[in-house]
């Protein structure tokens, strides 16, 4: 005779392995309702689903932070889809994984992965069996973790949902500052945080650009000297978060505006959601027919 599944117990298995109904309730009845069996049943399949789908490109998904006291991390999980950045399940996985790595605080990504969230699963397990569950390949692709003093303070920013997350330290100034400064990240994507950060090579490569350049444009040699430094300083302007223009007040840069406050910027991360990922061009269209003439 075979065992009666009770609802309560299909309930439990779900919160335990973020299965679908109809996948818990199969797993229990193949296991004469034996929770650790259909658990395991369940992580089998995860596996081979996940195995399935390692080919196909990822480059979807959401970016999220998690501040905890004097430790912040910031995270990107991936997904095929965009469709699936609106699954709750999915929001809370990246969530999850962003709070377990601002808590754990990992050396790098074999460490991330293996680090274990609050429900005692480790990443590596969540994502698979997201993966299982929700129908596409899933993958935890990167982490950041900063740190501040007690003086210090986290800015945080998301746009459009958690396509871009952006992480800030300021030291000194107040959280406000510190999220003005992570809004102005998201939205003009520096490079470094000062010009004392930009590499020498990278310096004397665009002087000596800028310099031909002049020469080229016919510039007085007596001049070329002052032109180039002009131009470098525009240049600085892009990729040197201190000397920016702050989005929300063109008439100072970054590093006045955080100064105004009694701060300073010391550390950023932004991420962008599948940046430098090559996405596959899908024809949706010859996908539906494809399905429907099987």
């Amino acid at each position: 005779m075979a065992t009666k599944i009770t609802a309560a117990q299909v309930k439990e298995l779900r919160e335990k392995s973020g299965a679908g109904m109809m996948a818990a309730k199969k797993a229990l009845v193949a296991s004469d309702g034996d929770m650790n069996k259909a658990m395991e049943a369940l992580r089998e399949k995860g596996v081979k689903t996940a195995e399935k789908k390692s080919g196909r490109v990822a480059a979807e998904g959401l970016a999220d932070v998690s501040i905890k006291g004097n430790v912040a991390a910031i995270v990107e999980v991936n997904s095929e889809t965009d469709f699936v950045a609106n699954n709750k399940d999915f929001q809370k996985l990246v969530q999850d994984i962003a709070d377990a790595m601002a808590v754990n605080k990992p050396a790098d990504q074999k460490a991330a992965e293996a680090t274990k969230l609050a429900d005692g699963t480790t990443v590596a397990a969540a994502v698979i069996n997201a993966t299982a569950t929700i129908g596409e390949k899933i993958s935890f692709r990167r982490f950041s973790v900063l740190e501040k003093t007690d003086n210090g303070h986290f800015g945080s920013y998301r746009h459009m949902g958690g396509r871009i997350a952006a992480l800030t330290v300021v030291e000194g100034a107040d959280d406000e500052t510190a999220k003005d400064v992570a809004m102005h990240v998201a939205a003009i994507n520096p490079q470094y945080v000062s010009r004392e950060q930009v590499p020498a090579d990278i310096m004397a490569k665009e002087k000596a650009d800028l310099t031909e350049e002049a020469k080229t444009e016919g510039k007085p040699e007596k001049i070329v000297e002052k032109i180039v430094e002009g131009r470098l300083n525009k240049f600085l302007a892009e990729i040197s978060l201190d000397d920016q223009e702050f989005v929300k007040d063109s008439d100072q840069t970054v590093a006045h505006y955080v100064d105004s406050k009694n701060g300073k910027v010391k550390h950023f991360v932004r991420y962008e959601v599948g940046e430098g990922i090559e996405k596959e061009e899908k024809d949706f269209a010859a996908e539906v027919q494809s399905e429907m003439n099987r």
